[in-house]
């Protein structure tokens, strides 16, 4: 089954890539639509798959996960507006940033899933290292609701920059071109570079809230690829209208701080896996109405955030 998802998910890849998005092109909103539609109702008819083969509690996990990791993928949203904007990268080039950002975060996911599966198997103290990790983590999100990316502070991004020889300037949607006899990067790769540190950093936050949802790897790793696939059209249809849902970031806090606490509790009281994923639908559903009501103000809109400090 691995080995079957793992050629399945190529597929529809090197579909996206080598057939639908040959050419470079700014994505439209009817466009991005379609294809997060096309990839969610993928998502479910999996689902239900799961659903037949492995039974309902198996189904639920598989559906729980993939509502957490598609709320904490809205989040990721936030962040490669900014990098975008902060790149000057072109709307037309920006999936193919994002495709290729998603084939490297397939990459780590496994490797984090896999580490994280063995971990929880081998040293059932990690639950605990996980549950507050997770709760700390959502106390921090509500604490620092705006922070500002500063990408070039990265030691990660600094090191990149400091051994790979570079060009300032773009050159259509290529990462590499050859100038004077040798290879050199340009600015298109250090924002693919940006996104996958991006997405590693997230990756640390999302895998163990997965594992607070199920113990199965396989639940795991389909569940977040899943919410990963549709990563880039969910991009070009919220990219423009983000920061309108300033009270997503308050939901995501709670859903780490709830998801932190059930693993932290599971050798006390087992929360249902119905009740958590009626729980974070919930206070998801209530934070994206609250912000729909209660729209930011024009003057919080233009306001800066607040610097993040070097090194974050």
């Amino acid at each position: 089954m691995w080995i079957g998802f793992t050629v399945f998910v190529l597929a529809l890849l090197a579909l996206d890539l080598g057939v639908f998005h040959r050419n470079s092109h700014a994505v439209s909103t009817r466009e991005a639509f379609t294809w997060s539609v096309a990839w969610i109702s993928l998502a479910l008819i999996f689902n239900a798959c799961i659903y037949q083969w492995f039974g309902p509690q198996r189904g639920l996990e598989f559906l729980t996960g993939f509502l957490i990791e598609k709320a904490l993928a809205v989040d990721n949203i936030f962040v490669f507006v900014i990098l975008f904007s902060y790149f000057t990268v072109s709307p037309a080039f920006q999936h193919k940033v994002l495709f290729w950002g998603i084939i490297g975060a397939l990459i780590m996911r496994a490797v984090f899933i896999v580490i994280g599966g063995v971990l929880l198997q081998q040293f059932h103290w990690v639950m605990y290292l996980f549950g507050a990790f997770l709760v700390l983590t959502g106390i921090k999100l509500l604490v620092h609701q705006d922070v500002a990316i500063h990408p070039e502070r990265n030691p990660l991004f600094r090191l990149f920059t400091r051994f790979v020889p570079s060009t300032s300037d773009y050159h259509g949607d290529r990462f590499f071109i050859r100038q004077g006899g040798r290879w050199l990067a340009t600015p298109l790769l250090l924002v693919l570079v940006s996104v996958e540190i991006t997405d590693l950093v997230f990756a640390i936050d999302s895998i163990p809230a997965i594992f607070a949802v199920t113990s199965d790897p396989f639940i795991v790793y389909t569940s977040n690829i899943f919410a990963i696939l549709g990563l880039r059209s969910l991009y070009f249809l919220l990219a423009g209208i983000i920061h309108q849902f300033h009270y997503l970031k308050t939901g995501l806090a709670l859903v780490l701080a709830f998801v932190g606490m059930k693993m932290l509790l599971a050798d006390i009281y087992k929360v249902p896996i119905g009740v958590s994923l009626a729980v974070i639908a919930t206070v998801l559903g209530v934070a994206i109405l609250t912000s729909l009501i209660w729209p930011p103000d024009k003057e919080e809109l233009a306001q800066p955030m607040h610097e993040q400090p070097a090194g974050d």
